[in-house]
């Protein structure tokens, strides 16, 4: 098979408004918020919705910032196209290096959280055949192609869904029958305070990253300016909803439950009203909803790392790549399955601390490029000054956030960018010549 980084593929599939959306869902997993709504709500005093709503708020800004980026430059590569159109190349290689963090590692800590889960309930199984298996199923749904992943992605996420609206429509039907909290009570009651909300929505932020990803599809959108910006604001609004509403049916019965752990607080509770089957239909929840989250981050990854090769800026003749017949990179989806198999050896807090600084520095940027592309702008009146204020508005949100994460994350962090910032050196001889120019092609 020849590896000539410009054999150009069939006609990428083209995706619907629909699609789209569902792949910024699968990515951000609406089941995760029954991992983390635990320790939301004890950090909130027992507001995890008001939480959860305040973080939607939150993230809805950034995901505003890269609508209107998306509606004002055609391109596949998220916020390393993004950043160079408005920043400069050098800067953009730098937001695309980051970013390479949250996609090569973030199927690898759902490869580890669904392993985990799957040893713990099979536990004669050892844990890294969890591990190949998921590497292998997700990449080869990936290799055949968005379209395949997209239907891969609707069976998984329906089954998701069954599984989140009965735990919903249990706990309130035992809220109801048995006297549960005050229907306010999940946003504020008598021991909540701002800060205690604020925290629960600085942890719940987390479970947004993946929004992004859906420009990375812009290459294989039926009309990616206009679809692309309305699947973002879409796909985080609807995640905000999902989160807000299971969060909303767990504070009801909370005050009912025996919790052992925070962090099972979600499983005692559904054992609560709906028995151990409930329970154990909860991991499996988690489970096929990381699957559904594994396929399209290596595939908004791959995508990623496809655009910087035909740029230069990787080597073209292998992440440039696209298999002529089935029309997906399909080296980089080797390369980000192959990274996911040191799931085996990563603890889940090394690569996480991977994931959360290269999507808030990413975030950064791209809110920073926002501004920089408004101020720019001749446009006068009082709505390009409301725009220039959520943009500095999410600018002092992702700021905060990346330097509240731990010195743990923040020291590989900066030791990925220095290794970056060397790269780049040596790729342009020292700045001595520019980077590689940007494609003009979406896909």
């Amino acid at each position: 098979m020849s590896l000539t980084g410009n054999q150009v593929a069939a006609k990428p599939t083209q995706l619907g408004l629909p699609s789209l959306v569902l792949f910024g869902i699968a990515y951000m997993a609406p089941a995760v918020v029954l991992a983390t709504f635990g320790i939301i709500s004890e950090v909130s005093s027992g507001t995890s919705s008001g939480s959860y709503l305040l973080a939607t708020v939150a993230m809805l800004l950034t995901a505003i910032s890269y609508a209107t980026m998306s509606a004002r430059f055609a391109l596949s590569g998220s916020a390393y196209s993004y950043v160079r159109k408005t920043l400069g190349a050098h800067t953009g290689f730098m937001a695309g290096w980051v970013l390479i963090l949250d996609y090569f590692f973030l199927p690898m800590v759902i490869f580890l959280i669904s392993g985990s889960f799957l040893s713990a309930q099979f536990e004669e199984v050892p844990f890294w055949v969890w591990i190949v298996a998921q590497v292998l199923i997700v990449s080869v749904v990936n290799v055949l192609g968005i379209r395949v992943a997209d239907k891969a992605n609707f069976l998984l996420l329906s089954f998701v869904a069954l599984i989140l609206i009965c735990f919903v429509a249990l706990s309130l039907r035992t809220a109801a029958t048995d006297g549960g909290t005050s229907v306010l009570s999940p946003f504020w009651n008598m021991d909540s305070s701002l800060a205690g909300v604020a925290a629960g929505a600085a942890i719940a932020c987390y479970s947004f990253l993946g929004f992004d990803a859906i420009t990375t599809l812009t290459g294989e959108a039926m009309d990616p300016r206009r679809l692309i910006p309305r699947a973002i604001v879409i796909a985080t609004l609807a995640m905000g909803l999902i989160f807000t509403v299971v969060s909303f049916a767990a504070e009801m019965v909370l005050p009912l439950t025996v919790v052992n752990d925070v962090d099972s607080a979600a499983f005692d509770i559904a054992a609560q009203v709906g028995g151990n089957l409930l329970s154990a239909t909860i991991v499996a929840a988690l489970v096929i909803g990381g699957f559904a989250s594994s396929i399209a981050a290596q595939a908004g990854g791959s995508r990623l790392l496809l655009t910087m090769g035909r740029d230069g800026v990787l080597p073209k003749k292998f992440f440039g790549y696209r298999h002529p017949r089935l029309g997906t990179p399909v080296l980089n989806i080797a390369l980000i399955g192959a990274v996911g198999l040191f799931a085996t050896q990563m603890t889940l807090t090394t690569s996480t601390s991977f994931i959360n600084f290269g999507a808030f520095t990413a975030f950064t940027a791209v809110n920073l490029g926002v501004l920089v592309l408004l101020l720019r702008d001749k446009e006068s009146g009082p709505a390009r000054w409301v725009r220039v204020l959520l943009a500095a508005a999410a600018i002092a949100i992702t700021v905060y956030f990346l330097i509240s994460l731990d010195t743990h994350a923040i020291t590989l962090g900066a030791g990925w960018l220095v290794a970056g910032l060397v790269y780049l050196v040596v790729l342009t001889r020292g700045f001595s010549r520019p980077a590689p120019e940007i494609t003009s092609e979406a896909g």
